[in-house]
């Protein structure tokens, strides 16, 4: 992570200013829809409910992560939406992420199991953190996942 400091913050949907919702808005859209290609419905009514966990270098939003309650993607409390700035990775920021957002869910939703789904390349990435692989591989938005815990 040399040459950068990089802050992590999180709040709650009601809490983030405009500015913040459209930073976290475009990175969602500049990774997803239009680096990963998947045209999918991005506002799906769970960020209503969740923690937005991100990550800046500055002023600029280069990581982010949504961290959900049990009960809304899962059983268990949950991380989605994980995302880094293209000309930020290899550098530290999506390591920061997850250890952030793991540290962030017990923080607001206790100690317990968090679930994810994650995209199958990246299994080593989730496995270094703890995760290990509870399903099948799946199809989504023609992009391979399989479903991870963490303990």
């Amino acid at each position: 992570m040399s040459n950068h400091t990089f802050t992590s913050s999180y709040k709650f949907f009601d809490d983030l200013t405009a500015h913040e919702l459209y930073a976290i808005m475009r990175l969602r859209s500049e990774v997803f829809v239009l680096e990963q290609q998947c045209i999918y419905q991005d506002a799906d009514n769970k960020d209503l409910s969740a923690y937005h966990l991100m990550i800046q270098d500055g002023d600029t939003l280069i990581a982010y992560a949504r961290l959900l309650p049990p009960g809304i993607s899962y059983e268990y409390m949950s991380i989605g939406r994980v995302i880094s700035k293209q000309d930020y990775r290899r550098k530290g920021a999506g390591r920061l992420l997850m250890k952030e957002a793991i540290k962030a869910c017990h923080e607001l939703f206790g100690e317990g199991p968090i679930r994810i789904g994650a995209q199958l390349y990246l299994k080593k990435f989730y496995e270094s953190f703890g995760f290990v692989q509870t399903g099948e591989v799946y199809l989504e938005d023609d992009i391979e996942h399989i479903e991870m815990t963490r303990q």
